[in-house]
């Protein structure tokens, strides 16, 4: 059983696959943590805990004159609380009736039931058959009557438990809540060292890691969005901890809005780590009998380094947060006309460009914006969600069908949550638009945003997208958001519940995206904030894939990806192959390694192909033909990181099959040197027993006469998964500026037939 359950001495010991989670009610009722790591047995892990007198560290009364090292400033807590002796970060602060902030949370029982719990409009891990276990926890504080429930969803064969939080308040006075988060852990000793993902517009997750000092570290977004600047995913690791060594913590927020991840070590080298909905902008009012749910975390732990880390998250992303038919299903090669034309198109424009991408074997064409209302640049007619026939020179309908008829899927581009001040829906709603009565609004883009807190705004955008949608053949939506949120105001909320509104504006989004993805469950919706600027496993929930950057330029995607990767599987990056010299960097990088680079994600096209030369056309029909061949290993396969962009001469990752029959190494020179230090890939993920053949992906004597491959390196012959992985290969040397490589392994028997 993943959950044991110790009554007499109240302990709770959690199990998943390679990992164990523990907590413990103890003589006074509060709910302590006691272990999270490498899978062990059910023994009190309390026990091996060292406690002393702190010295003006508070101790709660009923303890104060029988042992002062009884302290709620040095106890390992499941879930802190603000305002009773605890001065390190704490997850609940609450503002009682009569001013006062504090909350005495004490253990006053449990449930435990199969299946997985689920959180009322709000996305969270999903489990079918028996697959998961939900523990209850609850606490109270017996002056106020808040109740607090603790819920862990524990999937053991992936190594995930997910953490939620259910406040209620049972008393009759007004409790709120000024600080909510959805998780609390702590650590009791250990050198620990912080990986988080920062950046900006077209330059998102960049890698960062700290070893965490005395004081309080925190990544976060105030921007009503999960935010371009930081990503809601963190690890937490043991100083040291590389890709296949040490023991490595990962956290997930499953949320779309404004979010805090904040680690603290304190006076006494104990760490805690907080994940929850930023603090800064929120505040919520409990009456009587209301109760409040705290979006998820999802956490895994891993013995053996950061890669596994990354598969846990890899896994139940794909397989119990992304949902619908195109979870499974084999999703199209597209064309995105954006780079193509940008706004200046007409309708026999796009129809042209779907069909020479159709003759390459592209099979979706996606319209980007400026197709509608009086839509000639970013400043006007966003909102106004009804086709310019003018500028297409036909109907939607009629356009859609056109490309419809070349043998095309067709696509289209929208931004709902936008709105311009030069549009027919500002002049007729005005208050529709997020801004401060009696102040001018920020423009960001040029635009406004749409307050999605409120349910007008919300049915009215349901109603005319799906209007919108049912009246096309559409096959594919790519829904975006191009501003953050300021200006954070909200006609339907009174002057005390403003603090109210970035979470409703994200619960209205939900919505909206939950009912239009339940009516068109054929359409293969993308979610896109100006690229990866709400890139998180919430709107995962009801989109299976985000745009990744609006940067294509294949080098900074390196970079790019690598970040993405520790938390997000292949299959939910959006990645295409662009023209060059690139838009965004002016970088010239060969097609072969802007289609390696797009290859690791949902792989697709950013240009005009009627431009191209015969010779790269036949390029991008050799491209797809690899991508459709490699699909499942691609998408589902085990993703392995071999070296990083940050150092060295060459990026390299691996996608291996779980089962060891395949494996597709890519390498991209990032820097090329002249006399070169060869680089060395030791090949994970193989049968160390079984023979491999290796395959180039290129007709290398062909197109390189004069040049050899490496000693070690040669195509069609068999060497055993064990020397791939103890000896490995060496990658060909770079023989133009930012040189790709895909090389391809298959187990074959000895000798090989």
């Amino acid at each position: 059983m993943a959950v044991i359950i110790d009554e007499q001495r109240r302990i709770f010991t959690l199990h998943t696959q390679n990992s164990t989670y523990q907590m413990k009610a103890d003589a006074q009722n509060v709910l302590l943590h006691t272990y999270y790591g490498e899978k062990t047995d059910n023994s009190d892990k309390s026990l091996l805990y060292y406690q002393t007198d702190r010295g003006f560290s508070g101790n709660p009364y009923e303890m104060g004159r029988i042992d002062r090292t009884y302290s709620m400033d040095s106890l390992l807590q499941e879930y802190s609380s603000f305002g009773t002796g605890d001065y390190r970060i704490t997850s609940l602060k609450v503002e009682n009736k009569d001013g006062s902030q504090a909350a005495e949370l004490r253990y006053a029982g449990y449930r435990l039931h199969q299946g997985k719990y689920f959180i009322p409009g709000m996305p969270a891990v999903y489990a079918e058959n028996g697959e998961a276990q939900t523990l209850m926890i609850r606490l109270a504080d017996p002056y106020s009557g808040l109740k607090v429930e603790l819920y862990y969803g524990i999937l053991e064969e992936t190594d995930i438990i997910t953490r939620a939080v259910k406040i209620t308040n049972q008393g009759t006075e007004d409790i709120v809540l000024k600080k909510a988060a959805s998780m609390n852990l702590d650590w009791e000793y250990g050198e620990f060292e912080w990986i988080s993902f920062y950046g900006r517009h077209g330059m998102e997750l960049n890698f960062q890691r700290e070893r965490i000092h005395h004081g309080i570290q925190a990544v976060g977004s105030v921007r009503g969005t999960s935010s371009h600047q930081y990503n809601p995913f963190a690890i937490l690791c043991e100083k040291g901890a590389d890709e296949k060594m040490g023991s490595c913590y990962g956290f997930s927020f499953v949320y779309s809005g404004e979010f805090l991840m904040e680690a603290e070590k304190d006076q006494i080298d104990r760490t805690r780590l907080i994940c929850g909905i930023h603090p800064d902008n929120f505040s919520w009012t409990l009456h009587g009998g209301d109760t409040f749910w705290t979006p998820e975390v999802m956490m895994t732990h891993s013995g053996s380094g950061l890669g596994k880390v990354s598969r846990n998250f890899h896994k139940v992303i794909r397989e119990h947060i992304c949902r619908g038919g195109w979870k499974e299903k084999q999703r199209p090669v597209l064309i995105n006309n954006w780079e193509a034309t940008y706004f200046d198109f007409t309708g026999e424009k796009l129809v042209a460009i779907a069909k020479e991408a159709k003759k390459q074997g592209v099979e979706l064409f996606v319209m980007d914006d400026g197709w509608y209302g009086k839509r000639e640049d970013d400043s006007t007619g966003l909102g106004d969600w009804f086709p310019n026939e003018k500028k297409l020179g036909c109907t939607l309908k009629e356009l859609a069908e056109r490309i419809t008829a070349e043998g095309m899927q067709f696509g289209i581009w929208l931004e709902p949550e936008g709105i311009s001040e030069d549009s027919d829906l500002y002049r007729c709603h005005p208050d529709w638009a997020v801004a401060v009565p009696g102040r001018k609004p920020c423009l960001s883009r040029g635009e406004l945003i749409l307050d999605f807190s409120r349910e007008d705004v919300q049915d009215y955008i349901i109603k005319r997208i799906a209007e919108l949608l049912g009246g096309i053949p559409v096959t594919y939506v790519k829904w975006d958001c191009n501003r953050a949120i300021c200006d954070k105001f909200s006609r339907m909320l009174d002057g005390s519940r403003q603090g109210e509104f970035s979470h409703r504006y994200v619960l209205g989004l939900y919505r909206v995206l939950e009912e239009l993805t339940e009516k068109f469950p054929e359409i293969l919706f993308e979610g896109c904030g100006g690229g990866g600027g709400r890139f998180d496993a919430g709107l995962l929930y009801y989109m299976p894939q985000i745009w990744g950057s609006d940067t294509t330029d294949a080098i900074e995607r390196l970079s790019i990806q690598y970040g993405a990767s520790f938390g997000y599987p292949v299959s939910v990056m959006g990645t295409h192959v662009s023209t060059v010299p690139n838009h965004q960097t002016g970088r010239v990088t060969p097609l072969a390694t802007r289609g390696c680079m797009a290859m690791a994600g949902t792989f697709g096209y950013e240009l005009d192909i009627g431009k191209l030369t015969q010779e790269e056309k036949t390029e991008i029909r050799e491209q797809i033909n690899l991508f459709k061949k490699h699909y499942n290993l691609i998408q589902h396969g085990d993703y392995y990181r071999i070296s990083s962009p940050y150092e060295g001469t060459c990026t390299v990752w691996e996608i291996a099959d779980p089962s060891g029959r395949e494996v597709l190494i890519s390498a991209v020179y990032h820097h090329v040197q002249a006399n070169p230090v060869p680089v060395r890939v030791k090949v994970q993920g193989l049968k160390d027993e079984a023979g491999y053949q290796l395959f180039l992906n290129e007709d290398f004597n062909e197109k390189y006469p004069g040049k050899r491959l490496p000693f070690g390196f040669r195509p069609g012959e068999v060497i055993s998964g064990a020397a791939l992985r103890q000896f490995g290969f060496v990658v060909p040397e770079a023989v133009n500026g930012f040189q790709a490589w895909q090389i391809y392994m298959k187990e074959c028997p000895y000798p090989c037939e």
